[in-house]
């Protein structure tokens, strides 16, 4: 193992463990999923990146596959979950919210 490679996976282990600390002690929500959405697909992609250094051509082809489809369903799934949590959640910490004031002048027959 090369030790760019080596680096590069403890550095992306480093990063999901963050993620995780991230996801357990934010207060809110919406920043545990931030925290989530943001730092877990950054050590992936840093963790991906050294698989791909140590792998032959076929191993690094299935990273960038997981790594492609990931960076197209996470944005999506991310904000699926916050629109999720803001109808089922109290949100009086918010400054401003659009999504609510946006939802009650919706047609009714709308879904």
């Amino acid at each position: 193992m090369t030790v760019v490679a080596h680096f590069l996976l403890v550095f992306g282990g480093l990063l999901a463990v963050v993620a995780g600390v991230g996801a357990v002690r934010f207060s809110t929500s919406y920043a545990r999923i931030h925290a989530a959405g943001i730092a877990s697909p950054i050590s992936f992609l840093v963790a991906g990146l050294g698989g791909i250094i140590e792998l032959d051509l076929v191993g690094a082809g299935y990273i960038v596959i997981a790594a492609l489809a990931m960076l197209v369903t996470l944005p999506i799934g991310a904000h699926l979950l916050c629109r999720a949590v803001h109808r089922a959640t109290d949100n009086a910490h918010l400054r401003i919210d659009d999504l609510t004031a946006a939802e009650h002048r919706r047609e009714p027959n709308e879904t």
